[in-house]
């Protein structure tokens, strides 16, 4: 089995694991959210029992999804994704805004070869976003805008074959992760914002498909070597790799970091019956250790947190397929939420989630028994919280 990345498409060892646990539209969600640390304790300390409070779509066209979303408070969210998923030669990559009441599609200008499956997404400030995942012309895909508009990036250090899965930013730092010639690859802005350059950087064989990061120089990149979870640190001296636990079939998938002492990862652990455990790991200041939610079966594929130590955990339940699957994790115990059901023919897989100033969203699909695709969002809050649709 390679990790060869194949033109447009996803690295082979995703699409591998693809066919077997219906990872091929997988990716995995980086910066959700701009923390406003005050806000959030205070929302903390009212905190209630969450419940689904109504599932919607962005209205993207036949075979869409939604792969991650990320916002800077609750009129001010972002969801990245595709359109004609099965088409990868003519797929095309969306970025819609979310502005509290509705959904509204952001295009790309002057760019003539256009986007394909966009993955990932960030939110640096309320005019700064930024979208990575493949283009046309075989090239990764760097996008950056606002409400007006998005500019596709050119980054002369990208070459044909490099892939991009995450990316997170802050005020002057943009991080981007992936894969090259099988080898984790990550890219990084540096300088001042109106002149910043690129630089790139191989570490050891693997993919990483989510980071995060908190100040200007320490982070974590996440991701696998094909046989154990791997799992990278951004400091001032560079990116290197920590030792973790081991974990044979172990990935991880999305991280998020509350500070230097306090992060959390998730993934999962291919057992050999074919079936998927869920992986958690979390990061007390000097050691990853697991923390598995009390779930025998879930893939888990993206990560949120308020700052403060309560988690969101967005995934997907064999066992309850036909519903929306949301964890919380408040420090100490593991709490399963479940969005309503769809027909039950259907399959529901969130893909990310954000946790803005009280708002839980999570995006995804739905995926029907003839294999087409909808977009899928859900919304998540206390069980006294308005009823309705998240898309207004």
């Amino acid at each position: 089995m390679t990790r060869r990345p194949v033109r447009r498409a996803v690295p082979m060892c995703v699409l591998f694991v693809g066919l077997m646990a219906g990872y091929l539209l997988r990716a995995t969600s980086v910066a959700h959210a701009l923390a406003d640390p005050g806000r959030q304790k205070a929302d903390r300390k009212t905190a209630q029992p969450e419940v689904a409070q109504g599932a919607s779509s962005a209205r993207l066209q036949p075979d869409g999804s939604l792969s991650d979303v990320a916002g800077s408070s609750p009129s001010n969210i972002w969801a990245v994704g595709q359109q004609s998923v099965w088409d990868i030669w003519m797929n095309r990559g969306v970025i819609t805004h979310w502005n509290g009441t509705s959904w509204t599609e952001v295009g790309i200008k002057g760019d003539t070869t256009g986007a394909g499956h966009l993955r990932s997404v960030a939110v640096s400030s309320t005019d700064e976003v930024w979208a990575v995942g493949e283009g046309h012309d075989g090239l990764p895909y760097v996008a950056k805008g606002s409400r007006d508009g998005f500019d596709r990036v050119s980054v002369p250090q990208f070459r044909a074959g490099d892939w991009l899965g995450g990316v997170t930013a802050s005020a002057g730092r943009v991080v981007a992760v992936g894969t090259r010639d099988d080898r984790t690859f990550m890219a990084a802005t540096s300088g001042s914002p109106k002149g910043a350059t690129w630089t790139t950087a191989l570490g050891p064989q693997g993919v990483l498909y989510g980071v995060a990061v908190t100040g200007k120089s320490d982070g974590w990149a996440v991701g696998d070597d094909g046989r154990q979870p791997l799992i990278m640190r951004l400091s001032g001296t560079g990116w290197k790799s920590v030792h973790l636990p081991s974990i044979k079939g172990g990935f991880l998938r999305d991280v998020y970091v509350d500070d230097r002492k306090h992060a959390i990862a998730v993934g999962g652990v291919f057992r050999s019956s074919g079936k998927i455990a869920p992986l958690v790991l979390r990061w007390d200041g000097k050691h990853w250790t697991r923390n598995d939610p009390p779930v025998k079966q879930a893939e888990l594929y993206g990560v949120t947190g308020d700052g403060d130590g309560t988690y969101w955990v967005s995934g997907y339940d064999p066992g309850h397929g036909a519903e929306g699957f949301l964890l919380r994790y408040d420090g100490s115990k593991w709490t399963t939420i479940r969005g309503r059901a769809a027909a039950d023919d259907r399959t529901v897989r969130l893909q990310a989630v954000a946790h803005v100033a009280g708002l839980t969203m999570a995006v995804g699909h739905v995926l029907d028994a003839d294999d087409h695709y909808t977009d899928l969002i859900e919304r998540f809050g206390p069980p006294d919280g308005q009823e309705g649709s998240a898309a207004g």
